[in-house]
């Protein structure tokens, strides 16, 4: 196989495991994975940088079109932001909820009881915006292009709540919709697009999380 000259290579050192260890390995993490729930409310118990850190790194790790890694993930701590995340929020879902959702959207997310009010957005003690990267800008004012950009975005977004739920975090994915309002209330440059909000923080003492059944292997998986 040939490999371009500008990049180098190096060797891969895989995690040799016995197909035992390989199965115990994969149900624990299911197991644990199955844990997992999107969470609405909050502990106002800080979560340090360091914490944040990690777990943003993370997320980059994920493969990405041409190794262009086209995202950026906004980390929000300071309340008055937060306020005005929120705001700009609940009126677009006020607006989405009172008309723009279909009355079978409506109907399928009323049995999760959630609603325009997303007082999460300044309980939570950080909120992570995550942007995507159409094409980058350079220096000189020219833009070179990404390739894949949802779906690299995607993923990195999936293994960052994974790394959440592996650090003992919860946290939601919310998406109002439009979103472009945090892109001016977060001045971010012209190449970058709102992907999703996320709070993060630790889990209100005795909160309460609809109770979810996932699809059945059967039901999401196909062999040949």
């Amino acid at each position: 196989m040939e490999h371009s000259e500008a990049q180098e290579f190096i060797s891969y050192q895989p995690v040799i495991r016995t197909i035992g260890e390989s199965l115990q390995v994969a149900n624990d993490w299911y197991t644990y994975m199955n844990r997992r729930r999107s969470v609405r409310e909050f502990s106002d118990r800080d979560v340090p940088d360091e914490l944040i850190n990690s777990i943003i790194l993370t997320a980059g790790t994920a493969p990405s079109g041409a190794h262009k890694q086209p995202w950026t993930f906004c980390v929000v701590r300071d309340p008055s932001l937060k306020r005005k995340i929120r705001e700009a929020a609940e009126h677009e879902e006020r607006l989405s909820y009172n008309g723009r959702m279909s009355d079978e959207w409506l109907k399928d997310l009323a049995p999760l009881g959630t609603n325009a009010n997303k007082p999460f957005l300044e309980q939570a003690p950080v909120l992570i915006v995550v942007f995507k990267r159409p094409y980058e800008l350079e220096d000189d004012g020219s833009k070179h292009q990404n390739y894949y950009v949802s779906e690299s975005v995607g993923i990195a977004c999936g293994m960052l709540i994974a790394a959440v739920h592996q650090a003992g975090l919860v946290t939601l994915t919310h998406t109002p919709s439009p979103m472009n309002f945090l892109e001016k209330i977060l001045n971010r440059p012209s190449n970058e697009r709102a992907y999703l909000l996320m709070p993060l923080g630790y889990p209100a003492e005795d909160v309460m999380v609809p109770n979810i059944q996932r699809k059945s292997l059967d039901e999401i998986c196909v062999r040949y």
